[in-house]
């Protein structure tokens, strides 16, 4: 017992690491000695698969150079692949013909070993690169027009970097053997405490996530909202709020989150513009007049080239016949003097067929009281 005890006792982790060396390099001295012809081989595919490799890399980086100043697809994949580390070739050269070459187990699952840790990180920096560039090529537009946004995409950067690379060390650790429970609920339970206590923060970035990525509005659009309470232009997009520039000149600055709560009204992007005049004329025009009006209406607004949704009788009001006149624009927007064009070609046509319009009139009936009957005299006999 006291033997086995004093065994136990010298069997420490530097003795064992010492003990796997020595066996690792036995091993190997052994395989070379009796395995020479299939190392060779093995050893002149690996460098052919190493050469292969790395001409995809290069021809990576020449994908970069033709998206360069853009974020494209090309340069996207290009600049992921071009990422690609040395060892990590050579490891994947080395782990596809460690097979060919009977090597023995321990030396077999050191190259394993060596190639999982690397393939794990590589592919994270990979999947970092794609994400940086999809984020990129969503606000190519909007990236270099505000230092704010620019803030909010180095925030985006960080958090993915974290959490790609923390995934990765996790993954590698279980791959090792080691029980990454604990681990893993730790990590949950501190993400849940910062969720809690910057969920302020964080509501508004997401809300940020979403206007660069659905893209309700972009800097340079002119938005109405909270029910046309508010409108403006915008004019910066950043980590925790948008920059409204208003009518009067002031600036508007918008939490993230409370500005997508309200609908939104996006005026640049709209298709077409309309207008509506009201008007009334008196219950004496004659009824061919009133047949003949809405053709008329449409014959004032087509010639100022806009299209007539509705030009005719609505209704019976108290001062007169009730009129509208609805015109929509051909793009975007009226010019500055449409209306006013509109309405002096109406007012042409009125005078020329001697139509008038109706004024508000209001009529008093009062009642004739009667005088009363005086008594009659007395007759005097």
């Amino acid at each position: 017992m006291p033997q086995a005890a004093a065994t136990l006792s010298h069997a420490t982790p530097a003795s064992a690491l010492r003990d796997n060396l020595s066996g690792l390099v036995d091993q190997s001295w052994a395989w070379l000695l009796t395995h020479w012809f299939q190392i060779v081989v093995a050893t002149a595919a690996g460098i052919g698969i190493f050469l292969v490799l790395q001409l995809i890399r290069r021809w990576a980086m020449r994908l970069c150079k033709r998206g360069e100043g853009v974020a494209t697809w090309y340069s996207i994949v290009g600049r992921a692949l071009a990422r690609t580390s040395t060892l990590f070739i050579i490891a994947a050269a080395a782990r596809i013909v460690i097979g060919y070459a009977d090597a023995p187990p321990l030396v077999a699952k050191t190259v394993q070993f060596v190639f999982t840790i690397a393939a794990v990180f590589q592919g994270a920096i990979w999947i970092r690169e794609f994400v940086f560039g999809a984020v990129e090529h969503r606000t190519r537009d909007e990236a270099h027009r505000g230092q704010g946004l620019a803030s909010a995409l180095g925030v985006i950067r960080l958090l993915v970097s974290i959490a790609v690379f923390s995934i990765a060390f996790v993954v590698v650790l279980g791959n090792l053997g080691v029980n990454v429970t604990g681990l893993i609920a730790g990590l949950g339970v501190g993400g849940i405490a910062i969720g809690l206590a910057a969920q302020g923060v964080f509501a508004d970035l997401f809300a940020a996530l979403a206007i660069l990525f659905d893209r309700p509005f972009r800097i340079g659009d002119s938005i109405s909202y909270d029910g046309g309470a508010g409108s403006g232009t915008v004019e910066a997009i950043g980590l925790k709020s948008t920059r409204i520039r208003g009518g009067n000149g002031e600036e508007r600055i918008i939490a993230n989150k409370k500005l997508l709560d309200f609908e939104i009204l996006n005026t640049t992007r709209r298709q077409h513009n309309r207008f509506k005049y009201d008007f009334f004329l008196g219950y004496g025009t004659d009824p061919d007049t009133v047949t003949r009006l809405p053709a008329l209406l449409k014959q004032a607004v087509e010639t100022e080239g806009y299209l007539l949704i509705h030009g005719g009788l609505n209704g019976f009001g108290e001062s007169g016949l009730s009129y509208d006149v609805e015109f929509e624009s051909t793009g975007p927007d009226f010019p500055a003097d449409a209306r006013d064009k509109v309405a002096a070609a109406i007012l042409a046509i009125f005078r020329e067929h001697d139509i008038s319009f109706a004024y508000p009139t209001q009529v008093d009936l009062v009642a004739e009281k009667t005088k009363p009957t005086p008594p009659a005299l007395p007759r005097q006999g």
